[in-house]
């Protein structure tokens, strides 16, 4: 991964050279959080320009560490420990967040383009990752790691950090990890609030009253990738019907603001349970999905839906209070979900 150069850095031969890439020097043991995120409402509308409703799930989150080392780099993380340079291609988000971050205390910029990763570039650190948030549920776990990652370096090296240079560090590995993120993901695993997301820009949202979730795992991946591709493939052969689709998503989404900023926690669910309507007649939902959502139902939610790509991953229900959270909890594992987590996303 060869840097590119801004104006006052090293050339790009220099910096693309093993010597000139062998990292910053670390002052200290650096450590860096992030949290997992949820879309309450606009996914796959957003894909196509609409605004989306996402919120942080500070319940979830993940821890990293780095240390200087005087040898080669180590990683320890629950998808694999040993050497930097031998961690498997699923892990190339985890170095290339490590790389675009050294690289910017050093005053370069990483080509996240460049494959494969020139493991001579590895900086000689040590970076342990902890994370409670699940792995490929769309909960922004390959963001959040990410956001940790740069925070722990920049806190090693004592450099600052502003939010838009972590969002750019953010999308980096977001490239490496999804081809071509949004930055909803980006924006939200690191924002204390829930936010209105359009076109890259992130508005904070202040809550009349605090929101509680029941969060349940499907125990199933998904596939956002599959699940864009198959809505791009509806609109070429049902162009009118799936734009129709899209539309009602995107107005769901802005008009649960006002919603939100009042309070009305009802209303929310109710456009939660249509937009899940839409999202299952797009192809988007599965049977696995909708058992779950289904069940919230049962148990009392004002409105459940899936969350993020679809396809797998998670369901996100309204509770009507910390006892009722419990509730449907238990309804949803009874219904195939593997885990269930109580969310507050407290009011302003």
């Amino acid at each position: 991964m060869n840097p590119r150069s801004r104006p006052d850095a090293p050339s790009a031969s220099a910096a693309g050279t093993p010597e000139a890439a062998s990292g910053p020097v670390l002052s200290r043991t650096g450590r860096g959080a992030a949290h997992a995120k949820s879309i309450l409402l606009g996914e796959h509308a957003v894909v196509y320009g609409a605004p989306a409703i996402a919120i942080p799930i500070h319940e979830l989150e993940t821890l990293a560490t780095v240390t200087p080392s005087s040898g080669p780099g180590m990683l320890d993380s629950d998808l694999f420990t040993g050497p930097l340079d031998t961690a498997p291609e699923r892990l190339r988000p985890v170095l290339t967040a490590l790389l675009a971050a050294s690289a910017r205390i050093r005053g370069l910029e990483p080509d996240d383009r460049a494959t494969p990763i020139d493991p001579r570039l590895l900086p000689s650190l040590n970076l342990r990752i902890r994370s409670t948030i699940p792995h490929e549920r769309g909960l922004g776990s390959s963001a959040a790691v990410a956001a940790a990652i740069a925070r722990a370096v920049h806190d090693a090296a004592e450099r600052t950090l502003d939010p838009d240079a972590l969002f750019s560090l953010i999308q980096t590995s977001e490239r490496a990890a999804h081809g071509n993120p949004s930055g909803i993901d980006a924006r939200t695993v690191t924002s204390p609030v829930p936010i209105r997301f359009d076109r890259g820009d992130a508005q904070p949202i202040a809550l009349g009253a605090p929101l509680l979730l029941t969060v349940a795992d499907s125990g199933s991946s998904g596939s956002t990738t599959q699940a864009v591709g198959g809505v791009s493939r509806r609109r070429e052969q049902a162009p009118q019907e799936t734009d129709a689709l899209l539309n009602r998503l995107a107005q769901i989404a802005e008009g649960a603001i006002a919603d939100l900023e009042s309070g009305a926690v009802e209303a929310v669910g109710s456009r939660m349970r249509e937009a899940h309507d839409i999202l299952h007649r797009v192809g988007v939902s599965s049977d696995q999905l909708d058992a779950i959502v289904d069940a919230a139902h049962r148990a009392g939610s004002p409105g459940a839906k899936l969350t993020g790509g679809g396809l797998g991953g998670c369901v996100i229900a309204v509770a009507r209070d910390t006892a009722h959270a419990d509730a449907l909890g238990d309804a949803m594992r009874r219904a195939g979900a593997q885990h269930t987590w109580t969310v507050e996303v407290p009011s302003a």
